[in-house]
């Protein structure tokens, strides 16, 4: 009986809560272009145990050499630490070969004995699941540099990549 004697209230307490529902999911994300971002503020210095398997069939891996590249067999070199740096920014250390991924200003991807700004990588999950990797600090004609394993093995130079291409997807999968 309450709401046939005021349906104009009811329908202005709906309205509000669509409204407060509104106002709350649009404070912890925000638009960036035609993609959701989310806020990851509590994953700040996280470090997680990862081995990145590339949508071309190899694990990432870095030599003692510093040579990076895909392999399709197990060793401690394709084990990674993976320290989150900022919000989506992360790096990622090697402890078998004590090296972290690198690009320079070229696109090339290399192992660096010491942590730089050539260490950050801007994490990205695509729509098909899988995550890209592009140089915070380096971009190539005004688009980003990924992180990308050939179709047979060695790392693709930074400069000739898209986030489109099967190369740059990587799952990064428990250890």
């Amino acid at each position: 009986m309450h709401k046939a004697l005021y349906p104009a209230r009811t329908s202005l307490y709906l309205t509000l809560w669509i409204l407060l529902l509104l106002v709350v999911s649009s404070v912890s994300s925000y638009k960036n272009g035609n993609r959701l971002i989310q806020s990851y503020k509590h994953l700040e210095g996280d470090v997680r145990w990862r081995r990145f398997f590339s949508a071309t069939h190899y694990f990432l891996t870095i030599e003692r050499s510093g040579q990076v590249r895909g392999t399709r067999r197990f060793n401690s070199n394709s084990i990674f630490q993976v320290y989150s740096v900022n919000v989506g920014v992360i790096a990622m250390h090697s402890p078998g070969a004590g090296l972290y991924v690198a690009m320079d200003r070229k696109g090339k991807v290399y192992g660096a004995k010491e942590y730089g700004p050539n260490c950050e990588f801007q994490e990205q999950i695509e729509e098909n699941g899988y995550n890209t990797y592009s140089s915070v600090r380096w971009r190539h004609n005004g688009h980003f540099m990924y992180l990308a394993v050939r179709g047979n093995g060695p790392a693709r130079l930074g400069s000739r990549t898209r986030h489109t291409h099967h190369s740059t997807h990587f799952l990064p999968l428990l250890i």
